[in-house]
């Protein structure tokens, strides 16, 4: 195998896509096929969770570790019509009018992304996702035109199995790059699993939709 060239910076994103993530009772989640974002303008996600120490002996004895997830903003040219449809549950009627209802519970999805690198794009997959109504806003056009862009809040919850997100990196083997778009991801559970907890890897599938 060729050697590949590391990346030395980050910048730009691009290519997202949303796959609907259904999880079962027992665990298992699946994954629709991943649907394409276009317009993506910006993406900031920030860390949930602290780091808590634990005193003893007179100094910290342990440090605990909590990972929630994170918690940020997407922000879109224009959410496409397929996301409010899929994600969010609006409605379409006969007359191509969508219909927003209090009682619709939004699914959860997969995030899939990248930001281009000087080297590699780094593609990357948050697992469960969740996303708030967009707000509705706008103003008037003066002599310049500004383009207005729709914003979804979003928050990334771990799986039952401990998985948060994955990315490609250096050393990923080009079938799995250049399948990252086809379906969602499934990690090994030998390189997935890397916590002391007793439980299994949570069961992955992929549905064709």
């Amino acid at each position: 195998m060729a050697t590949k060239n590391k990346n030395k910076v980050k910048f730009g994103l691009k290519n997202c896509h949303y796959a609907i993530a259904t999880l079962t009772e027992d665990g298992t989640v699946t994954f629709g096929k991943p649907v394409s974002i276009p317009g993506a303008v910006s993406l900031s996600l920030d860390a949930e969770g602290d780091n808590k120490p634990f005193y003893a002996d007179d100094t910290v004895y342990y440090m605990v570790s909590n990972n929630n997830g994170y918690s940020g903003d997407l922000e879109l040219a224009l959410i496409p019509e397929s996301f409010l449809k899929d994600v969010m549950h609006e409605t379409e009627d006969t007359n191509g009018v969508f219909a927003e209802n209090k009682d619709v519970e939004p699914e959860h999805f997969a995030l899939l992304f990248e930001f281009s690198g000087d080297q590699r794009k780094i593609r990357h997959c948050m697992y469960y996702c969740s996303a708030t109504r967009p707000s509705v806003s706008g103003q008037t056009r003066e002599d310049s035109t500004d383009v207005q862009t729709d914003k979804l809040s979003l928050t990334v919850s771990p799986l039952p199995s401990g998985l948060v997100k994955v990315k490609t990196g250096t050393n990923t083997t080009d079938s799995v790059y250049e399948a990252w778009y086809e379906s969602v991801y499934e990690p090994p559970v030998s390189t997935s699993d890397k916590s002391s907890s007793s439980k299994s890897l949570t069961s992955f599938s992929t549905k064709e939709e």
